[in-house]
């Protein structure tokens, strides 16, 4: 009864099914490792950003280059803020409220000696120790991006621009947390052009390379505190980490992968059960009726229609 699955059609089918359920949950399996993967990155950044908050700052050269480990770890770096190339970074959101973040360029030493000068404050935003170690105003001197705060409003706006505090004169110890470079779609990230002079779209070395006379460090500070009325932008998580919508899509994945390899059982069972019908019947000699064309309206009937629709009374 059940020689139908030894066909060639059969067989096709057959391995197919053993083929593609194996790859279903083997998928499935592995978007779920993936989400599980995010979430406990989440938890263990949640428990690394608490000691952080606690534990000291560490030199920026000690975290570069930046990685889903050192991302958002407190750096402090020592330099002169360059005070004639400081952006406004537009269409940001904090607080569920939009605004814009405030960028200014710290020109750090060019040997790199970016930690904590002697006798410098930390984490203020402001000047540090005459006795630091000096910053040399150098050609070589690489630059340092500090978002030093955000500001609610329009960044076109005048009055809005007008409520930006100048950065401090003289050399500074900047303290905050370590973030890589934007990219193209990140989060609040803007990639379109004809920005108006003084604004930054997207905060990265490729962006301000074409800005600023000097090199600039490809990671970026955001600092802990902020002078006037900015306020202090919090760190973000590093990118392919944390429970963002890319962990959620991997979850979504899951569930799809799960769904096709039970829709693949199905489809199997049902062609079976409609082939193992149909071979009963032929064993029991019931054929399926063959279809016949209809009869138009108005059309001569054939003899064979005349007979069968032929009265009884007639045929007495």
């Amino acid at each position: 009864m059940y020689r139908f699955l030894l066909t060639p059609r059969w067989w096709v089918i057959n391995v197919f099914t053993l083929l593609a359920i194996p790859v279903c949950l083997f998928m499935g399996s592995w978007q779920l490792s993936r989400f599980e993967t995010r979430v406990d990155t989440h938890n263990q950044q949640q428990d690394d950003a608490s000691r952080e908050r606690k534990a000291a700052a560490r030199p920026l050269s000690d975290l570069l280059p930046v990685t889903a480990k050192t991302s958002g770890e407190r750096a402090t770096a020592t330099g002169r803020y360059d005070t004639t190339h400081q952006l406004l970074v537009p269409d940001r959101r904090l607080d569920g409220r939009d605004g814009f973040y405030v960028l200014t360029l710290l020109r750090v030493d060019a040997e790199g000696d970016v930690g904590g000068g002697k006798g410098v404050a930390d984490g203020k935003d402001g000047a540090g120790a005459k006795d630091g170690a000096g910053v040399r105003d150098g050609a070589g001197a690489k630059a340092l991006p500090v978002v030093r705060g955000w500001l609610p409003g329009d960044a076109d706006d005048p009055a809005a621009a007008a409520k930006v505090p100048a950065p401090p004169s003289g050399e500074v110890t900047v303290t905050g947390a370590l973030q890589a470079s934007e990219h193209q779609g990140g989060d609040g990230v803007s990639v379109a052009g004809g920005l108006p002079r003084g604004q930054l779209g997207m905060i990265s070395a490729a962006s301000l390379v074409n800005l600023v006379p000097y090199q600039v460090y490809d990671a970026w500070v955001t600092s802990s505190q902020a002078p006037g009325a900015l306020k202090p932008v919090p760190p973000t998580a590093a990118e392919g980490t944390g429970l963002d919508i890319k962990a959620f899509q991997n979850l979504g994945y899951t569930g799809e992968w799960f769904v096709f390899a039970g829709f693949v059982i199905f489809m199997w069972f049902r062609l079976f059960r409609r082939e193992a019908e149909t071979a009963r019947d032929l064993a029991l000699g019931i054929t399926p009726p063959e279809p016949t064309a209809p009869t138009a309206p108005g059309a001569d009937r054939t003899p064979d229609d005349a007979e069968r629709t032929r009265s009884p009374s007639a045929t007495a």
